[in-house]
């Protein structure tokens, strides 16, 4: 970062710290818990996350759970393209999505022990490059939906992403610190995912249920 002066180097440290404590804020275990739905941690996988909430059975609380983990992901970066001049913006949101993702994953406020990033990582990509945003989305939610499995949706949405960023940068990594950035935060959410990812190979990762009609 030769290229960076000290203020801009402050400014980076300032809103990565800040997206860090966005994204540590567990919307899904205070909904939870505000809700009477007791502790999330004990529930399901304990996992912090929109689906863990949905175990609990209130549907509204997922979805309100989802909406705020990817709004805090999409926000941290808005304030970071806002806050910083143009010369340094795009450096300076790709280091502070990261940081929203890792709060997540590692939040302070639960002890580093968190979720696994997948709606706060959509919401930073959102922020970052909505048509990457958007194909990984559609890709998650088409993938879930045949196979009827979360983690198998997020694990192909977090691959499409990365790609979908280094197609649209003509498949050059060091040209645009959105696309390493991207490229971070999906190898992060598979990481977590890897629980998951053996489940799967086994065969025993749970399906979500089809409702009896």
């Amino acid at each position: 970062m030769q290229d960076f002066p000290s203020y801009a180097l402050w400014l980076l440290a300032a809103l990565a710290f800040l997206g860090y404590v966005l994204g540590s804020v567990p919307f899904g275990l205070i909904l939870t818990s505000l809700a009477g739905e007791g502790d999330l941690r004990k529930i399901g996988s304990g996992n912090i996350g929109a689906t863990n909430v949905l175990r609990t059975g209130n549907k509204k609380l997922a979805a309100a759970t989802l909406l705020l983990d990817m709004g805090k992901g999409l926000i941290a970066v808005l304030i970071a393209w806002i806050m910083t001049p143009p010369v340094f913006s795009t450096r300076i949101a790709a280091a502070t999505a990261v940081a929203a993702v890792v709060g997540h994953c590692f939040p302070v406020f639960l002890g580093f022990k968190g979720g696994k990033g997948v709606a706060t990582g959509l919401g930073v990509t959102l922020g970052l490059s909505p048509l990457t945003a958007l194909t990984g989305g559609i890709v998650w939610l088409i993938t879930a939906k045949l196979t009827r499995i979360s983690s198998a949706g997020a694990l192909a949405g977090f691959i499409a992403i990365p790609l979908t960023a280094l197609a649209l940068n003509g498949f050059k990594i060091n040209h645009d610190p959105k696309v390493l950035a991207l490229l971070l935060i999906s190898i992060l959410i598979i990481a977590r995912h890897h629980a998951n990812i053996v489940r799967l190979l086994s065969g025993t990762e749970p399906r979500v249920e089809r409702k009896k009609k």
